[in-house]
């Protein structure tokens, strides 16, 4: 029972009281030290060799929250791809994703995000979800796979300004917080502020569960 429970005591004394900006501005960001993300420099090398191009490091930080991003491209796919690094309450992890947007506005997104979404996807982002751990030459073949499954050729994707990634990413995080304020998994709270709901607290639970029954 307490790993049903315990969690739930987290969600109630820590994650009901967290307060989030309503607007997440990236910003240009030093990556983080060798001590703290020793992968880094490899994971780089590992994307490079498979022909991207590094544009750009950003991320955003919010009191105990802070996230990093090292974004690249691929003209040739027509394909973006990200190292991001989340610091979070004394946690932190990696993960690796590859986006490819198609012109009728879908995403197209592998990842080996290690947990389930704390947040609900909007319904024009497409997951190919791998397991963590998984080299980025694994998520670049079955991401080629993923959207030849779905059909989906490189004519049909849109062909991005590499200087515009960094706006493209602040659109989604827009449009995802959108979305879930209007699924009521978020709401308001005071200006520029936004908290989960006792809803979006449930989802979350709800979410870990499924890591648990998955693991």
């Amino acid at each position: 029972m307490s790993w049903f429970l315990l969690p739930w005591l987290e969600i109630l004394t820590r994650i009901r009281h967290l307060r989030l900006p309503v607007e997440k501005n990236l910003r240009q960001k030093m990556p983080p030290s060798r001590e703290n993300f020793p992968m880094l420099d490899e994971l780089t090398s590992e994307i490079e060799n498979e022909n991207y191009q590094h544009i750009e490091d950003a991320g955003w930080d919010w009191e105990d929250y802070q996230q990093f991003f090292r974004l690249f491209y691929k003209q040739e796919d027509r394909s973006q791809s990200a190292i991001c690094l989340i610091d979070q309450h004394d946690v932190a992890f990696y993960y690796l994703s590859i986006s490819s947007r198609s012109k009728d506005g879908s995403i197209w997104t592998t990842w080996n995000y290690p947990f389930s979404n704390s947040l609900k996807l909007v319904p024009e982002l497409k997951i190919n979800r791998l397991r963590s751990g998984q080299t980025f030459l694994q998520l670049h073949k079955s991401h080629r796979a993923f959207l030849r499954s779905n059909h989906v050729s490189v004519e049909q994707l849109e062909e991005l300004n590499p200087d515009k990634i960094h706006d493209e990413i602040q659109k989604d995080l827009r449009t995802q917080i959108a979305h879930n304020l209007a699924k009521g998994v978020l709401t308001h709270a005071g200006e520029g502020q936004i908290r989960y709901s006792w809803r979006g607290l449930f989802y979350i639970w709800m979410q870990f569960l499924r890591d648990l029954a998955r693991l």
